[in-house]
């Protein structure tokens, strides 16, 4: 098998603003590939750019999209180890963009030996229930937010905070108030604070039941995080500071956390996501398995790669639905109230749209 040509899509899909510590997103920027052989199997991988995390726009993410589709044209599709190599060897970084190309070519693997991914991974069902995300607003708005999604069934809220410390500890109180005492909350302060901030905001916080704290601090105090992990009377997640499994190595070994979040953007896809899973597997360190602003398309690769990783046993992929104003797929992971599904088709098991391709800008390679 080889790969003829690769398509490549502007995949804008517009959204409700959605903001958090490090700023407002009015439109999930994503780009879309599809990658096709010569055996008339195609595969489909998707990513969404987050700027002020990983450092990807749009614009770069579609510039190497191009680079990389003239790389990998005449190789085989199968040899997915090989092909990321190859990405890898003609430029390091870029992992939100080489994730929808690992994503693509586990696509293709999965169809031609016709499988579902998580049955083409080793996975099996189970079930698995997502959290909802509140961005950051004022404590008022946030708790009439946690109260709309309760009332819909959410059991679990993870709770944007990393601006003022003070109003972040308001922010929390209002929405434990306004919930009560069962459902599960977990904070994401992404790099919001200083070590100082952390250590009093998570002290005061300890009084709301919080299940974990991710990403408390700036990546850059990352030799900070054993002082803040072992003071911290909540628990802490890595997030920003975990790309690959050579910082989930360090993060372990040097007790910086009790658990990793596992995001396709960070990693480049779920080649070096397993990788990160194997690292945790072996020391018993619990993962998430995250996302970005991504459609169903990638939220159904999400999900496949989680069901076939025993140690994934958090879920944060809710972003399809926060405010996404169209569902440019078809297919793929459904919804039944916050619990998720993916279908049993070959593959990742999810399409686009035709009828919103057609709008999109794009490009064949």
């Amino acid at each position: 098998m080889k790969i003829t040509h690769t398509e490549i899509y502007r995949f804008s899909i517009p959204m409700e603003p959605f903001v958090i510590a490090t700023g407002t997103m009015h439109f999930a920027q994503n780009v879309l590939i599809r990658i096709y052989t010569d055996c008339g199997i195609h595969g489909i991988g998707e990513c969404s750019a987050f700027p002020m995390i990983v450092g990807e726009t749009q614009e770069t993410c579609i510039a190497m999209a191009k680079d990389f589709s003239a790389i990998l044209k005449g190789k085989n599709p199968l040899d997915i180890p090989e092909r990321m190599s190859d990405l890898l060897g003609y430029a390091d970084h870029n992992n939100t963009i080489k994730s929808a190309f690992d994503m693509a070519l586990f696509d293709i693997a999965a169809k031609d030996a016709g499988l579902p991914l998580y049955k083409f991974l080793g996975g099996t069902k189970r079930s698995i229930e997502t959290d909802m995300t509140i961005g950051i607003d004022s404590p008022d708005g946030m708790a009439a937010t946690a109260l709309k999604y309760q009332s819909k069934g959410c059991r679990i809220l993870k709770i944007k905070l990393g601006k003022d410390i003070n109003d972040d500890i308001e922010r929390v109180k209002k929405i434990r108030e306004a919930v009560g005492d069962e459902m599960i909350l977990r904070l994401d302060a992404n790099q919001g604070w200083s070590f100082d901030d952390a250590l009093f905001a998570l002290g005061e916080l300890e009084k709301y039941n919080i299940e974990f704290c991710e990403q408390p601090m700036r990546t850059w105090y990352d030799d900070k995080l054993p002082e803040l992990n072992i003071n911290s009377p909540i628990k802490l997640m890595a997030d920003e500071s975990c790309y690959n499994h050579h910082d989930a190595r360090k993060l372990i070994n040097s007790q910086s956390t009790t658990y990793l979040n596992i995001k396709f953007s960070k990693s480049g896809g779920i080649l070096e996501s397993q990788k990160i899973h194997e690292e945790a597997l072996q020391t018993g360190v619990k993962c998430m398995i995250g996302s970005m602003l991504e459609s169903r398309i990638a939220l159904s690769a999400n999900l496949h790669f989680a069901l076939a990783s025993p140690n994934v046993v958090f879920f944060d992929l809710d972003t399809a639905l926060l405010g996404h104003l169209v569902d440019p797929v078809v297919d793929g992971l459904t919804y039944n109230g916050y619990f998720l599904d993916v279908p049993e088709t070959p593959g990742i098991g999810a399409e686009a749209d035709e009828f919103f391709l057609e709008q999109c800008e794009s490009w064949t390679v």
